[in-house]
């Protein structure tokens, strides 16, 4: 992971959990990967899941978009606005980690219909698609 070192992986595991962690649905979040200023996140809340599309942005991260397998696809992540070679290289390493999750997980995280765009100042809308 280019740029991937445990405080980038903590700090999009808290940016995850402080918008969508609830006591009644707690949010699991695991694969990280990160490669330059982009990170997916696998996540799991309750009996659904999904990956969120975080982006570095003024010295933080954001969450940008939550799909569902489309986050694992070259040209998805190409049509967000990153380049070609970043888009390569982060689908191959969330491809890479998602490999030593067990099947039902990635299922979860496939499960996540559609692909939603997420304004980074105002996502109070999408919490509904993670909690219960």
């Amino acid at each position: 992971m280019c740029g991937g070192n445990e405080t980038n992986i903590d700090t999009v595991e808290t940016v995850m959990k402080k918008q969508f962690d609830s006591p009644n649905a707690p949010l699991k979040v695991a694969p990280v990967t990160i490669v330059n200023d982009f990170a997916v996140a696998g996540w799991l809340q309750g009996d659904r899941g999904g990956r969120a599309l975080l982006q570095k942005q003024h010295g933080g991260w954001v969450i940008t978009v939550c799909a569902g397998d489309g986050l694992r696809d070259t040209k998805v992540l190409e049509s967000t606005g990153m380049s070609p070679y970043v888009a390569k290289q982060l689908a191959a390493e969330v491809i890479r980690a998602e490999s030593k999750l067990s099947d039902e997980t990635r299922k979860r995280f496939a499960s996540f219909e559609g692909f939603m765009r997420v304004d980074g100042a105002t996502n109070h809308g999408h919490g509904a698609h993670h909690a219960d």
